[in-house]
C-alpha cells in the first residue's frame, strides 16, 4: 500500500475558503523536493481531488494520477492492493471518487464495490481496466458502478470522475431536501395547532391531526373541499381579505376570530395565513395556523368577571368616604334615607366588614369601678 498523507485540517475538493494543497510527492509516498519548482505556479490554481486507487501497477497508478494533473487537478492518492487496505482507507477518509482495476492478484473490482455499497458511501466508483469486455462492463453498472473506462482511452476518466462528482453532490443535496422535508413534515404532524395548506381558489390541500380534532372533520372528509366551509356567514369577508393578502405575498394574523366546526359550534381561535412559493419563486397556495383561544377568552373572561367585583366592592367602600351625618351625643349616623343607625350597622350595610364586640381596657376599668361602687 502506498500512500499520500494530507496536510492538517485539509478541505476536499470544493470546499469552501479555499484549498490547502499536500507537498508533491512520488509513488513511494516520500515528498519529492525536485517537483516542488514544477507544481509551484500550477497549485494556486489547482483543484485538490481525494482519490483511492485500488491497483496493483505501479506504472498505470502514474498514468492514471497524470491524468489529472493533466486537467489541472492536484491529486491526493492513496493506493491500496487488498480488502483489509481497501477498508482501512474507506474509513481513515472521505474520498472524493475511488479508481479501481477490475482484477488485481488478491482483490477484484466487483469485491470492491460490493464493500463500497456494504459500508453505505455514496462515493463515484470507475472501474478502469486493461482488458474489459461489453458483458462485464454492463454487469458492473448494474451492480452499482459508475463508469467504466479502458486503460487505452484514459482521456475520458477525468469528465467521467468530474460527472459522478456532480451527479453525487445533487444527490447529497436532494437527500438533504428529503431530510429537511420529512423534519418539516414532522412538526406539523405532531403540532398542537391547527395547520392546513389550501391552493389558491381556497381548496384545501393538506390537514394535520390537530386540524382534525379542532375542527371535527378528518383528512379524507376536508382535503379537496373549501375552506368556505369553515367560515361562519359573518365572517366571509375574512376569506377574501385573506386571498387578496396571499395574492399579493403577505401574510396576515387575526388574533381573535370565528371557525365552524364540523357540528356547527362556533370555534373561537386565532389565524395566521401565509403564501406558499414554488421553487421559482410563484405563489401557489396558502399555509393556515388555527390555534384554539377558547381557553384564552376563558381565562379573559374570568379575569374580567373579577374586575367587575373588585370594581364593585371598592365602590362600596367609597361610599364612606366624605362627610357623614353622625350624632355627637348617641354618635348614630343617618343614612341617605334619613335614618339614624348604629356605626357599626351602617359601616357593615356599606362594606364587607364585621364586627365583633368587646370591651377596651379604659372601659373595662371603668365598668368595673362601677360595679364595686354598686356593690357597696
Amino acid at each position: 500500500m502506498q500512500t499520500v498523507r494530507p496536510l492538517a485540517n485539509c478541505p476536499p475538493c470544493g470546499s469552501l475558503g479555499g484549498s490547502r494543497l499536500p507537498l508533491p510527492v512520488d509513488l513511494t509516498g516520500r515528498f519529492s523536493v525536485s517537483k516542488l519548482s514544477a507544481w509551484g505556479e500550477r497549485t494556486r490554481v489547482n483543484c485538490l481531488i481525494e482519490i483511492l486507487l485500488v491497483e496493483d501497477s505501479e506504472a498505470d497508478a502514474v498514468l492514471l494520477l497524470e491524468e489529472f494533473k493533466r486537467k489541472n487537478y492536484t491529486p491526493l492518492w492513496q493506493r491500496v492492493q487488498t480488502r483489509d487496505e481497501f477498508l482501512n482507507a474507506l474509513k481513515s477518509r472521505i474520498w472524493d471518487a475511488v479508481i479501481c482495476d477490475y482484477v488485481l492478484p488478491e482483490f477484484s473490482g466487483p469485491d470492491a464495490l460490493k464493500l463500497l455499497r456494504s459500508e453505505g458511501l455514496d462515493i463515484p466508483f470507475i472501474i478502469v481496466s486493461g482488458v474489459f469486455g461489453e458483458e462485464k462492463a454492463v454487469t458492473m453498472m448494474k451492480a452499482g458502478a459508475h463508469d467504466y473506462i479502458l486503460k487505452s482511452d484514459l482521456s475520458r476518466l477525468v469528465p467521467a470522475v468530474e460527472r459522478e462528482l456532480e451527479a453525487a453532490q445533487g444527490r447529497r443535496l436532494n437527500r438533504r431536501a428529503e431530510g429537511a422535508m420529512q423534519y418539516l413534515a414532522a412538526i406539523v404532524e405532531s403540532s398542537e395547532d391547527a395547520i392546513y395548506g389550501k391552493d389558491l381558489d381556497s381548496v384545501v390541500a393538506s390537514w394535520n391531526p390537530a386540524a382534525e380534532r379542532l375542527f371535527g372533520y378528518s383528512a379524507e372528509e376536508i382535503i379537496g373541499r373549501s375552506t368556505v366551509e369553515l367560515f361562519p356567514a359573518d365572517r366571509r369577508d375574512e376569506l377574501v381579505d385573506i386571498l387578496a393578502c396571499v395574492q399579493r405575498g403577505e401574510t396576515t394574523t387575526i388574533p381573535d376570530t370565528e371557525r365552524l366546526h364540523k357540528d356547527g359550534q362556533l370555534i373561537p381561535v386565532s389565524v395566521t395565513v401565509s403564501p406558499i412559493k414554488d421553487t421559482q419563486g410563484q405563489i401557489i397556495g396558502a399555509a393556515t395556523i388555527a390555534r384554539d383561544i377558547r381557553r384564552q377568552k376563558q381565562a379573559d373572561q374570568e379575569r374580567l368577571q373579577l374586575n367587575q367585583r373588585l370594581f364593585a366592592a371598592n365602590n362600596q367602600v367609597r361610599t364612606l368616604s366624605g362627610m357623614l351625618p353622625i350624632c355627637a351625643s348617641c354618635k348614630r349616623i343617618r343614612d341617605d334615607q334619613g335614618y339614624w343607625e348604629q356605626v357599626e350597622t351602617y359601616i357593615s350595610k356599606h362594606s364587607e366588614v364585621i364586627f365583633s364586640h368587646s370591651l377596651c381596657p379604659e372601659c373595662a376599668a371603668e365598668y368595673e369601678r362601677q360595679f364595686a361602687l354598686k356593690d357597696k
